[in-house]
């Protein structure tokens, strides 16, 4: 059993913690019930992610198992990552989706596309890298009365993203977010909430807006200085006209290629990444076992 789930971008500027996007770059996750009980990664983060049951893909689906009151079957999970980590392009996202995903179709537990939202904002801690993982496109999420919920955006065609990913600065998560305050100035909200506003229109309907629609006065400035390469490069790009915000909590920075101005070559210590949204969130596929096994 195999599941796909792509990498997220979240934030998008001003929608902090509540508008992600789903962009055209995937892990694989195999859970083989035939083979023996193992934990393999390959690709990004062999090495220095855990190979036992303190994996995050595996926590995620014994996590799901506990909710539902099910026993997962032994089996061998081999993780192929293509997402960074620690570059704010939803690599824990991806693994906790895959998680739930998998524990779902393994235990059938046919949960439906909420109640799997509401599993893994649990588990991850907040929803929009989550809900655009699950949902794929570009979703806003929000804290409904009956639980998180997510609801999708139709993305206009022209939208070209270029993703830069710094080869030498990371930032955990939990470091930026540990440096955001508690309270900001109501100025502040009030600029946010506009400008997230204006950023579902701009994304959807009129990109020329995404200079101004991708502003934010409540995370980047105070998580840039934490990665100074990124900072420099986020000035550099505004400073020639691009539209550009941080990706989730950064250090990856994401350009709208827009009106013919393009990313130019960074040179070493950057790897630019032209994605296209994606279209799907995370699927789930029966592996056929190769010849000769049962």
């Amino acid at each position: 059993m195999l599941v796909r789930a792509p990498a997220t971008v979240a934030n998008l500027g001003p929608g902090f913690d509540a508008l992600a996007m789903a962009v055209d770059l995937w892990n694989e996750v195999e859970a083989d019930t035939a083979a023996s009980p193992e934990v393999r990664v390959q690709g990004e983060g062999a090495g220095d992610l855990p190979e036992d049951a303190s994996n995050l893909v595996f926590r995620a689906m014994a996590w799901l198992a506990r909710e539902v009151g099910g026993a997962l079957p032994p089996f061998a999970l081999r993780c192929r990552n293509h997402i960074p980590l620690e570059r704010g392009l939803g690599s824990s996202a991806a693994a906790v989706v895959s998680g739930i995903v998998l524990a779902d179709r393994l235990l059938g537990a046919e949960l439906g596309p909420d109640r799997l939202l509401e599993i893994a904002v649990d588990i991850e801690g907040h929803p929009d890298n989550v809900a655009a993982c699950l949902r794929g496109g570009a979703a806003i999420a929000y804290l409904s009365r009956s639980g998180w919920r997510a609801e999708p955006l139709a993305l206009h065609p022209d939208l070209r993203l270029a993703v830069l990913v710094p080869e030498h600065e990371r930032l955990p998560t939990e470091d930026a977010r540990r440096i955001l305050p508690r309270q900001v100035p109501l100025a502040d909200a009030a600029f946010n909430a506009g400008r997230a506003a204006l950023a579902v229109l701009a994304l959807t309907e009129r990109p020329e807006l995404l200079p101004e629609a991708v502003e934010d006065r409540l995370h980047q400035g105070r998580r840039l200085p934490l990665v100074p390469g990124a900072r420099a490069m986020f000035e550099e790009l505004r400073a020639a006209g691009l539209p550009v915000c941080v990706a989730g909590a950064g250090p990856s920075l994401v350009a709208f290629e827009i009106e013919g101005r393009r990313v130019p070559n960074l040179g070493p210590g950057w790897r630019v990444l032209r994605l296209q949204p994606a279209a799907a969130g995370a699927d789930v596929q029966d592996v056929e076992p190769p010849r000769g096994q049962p």
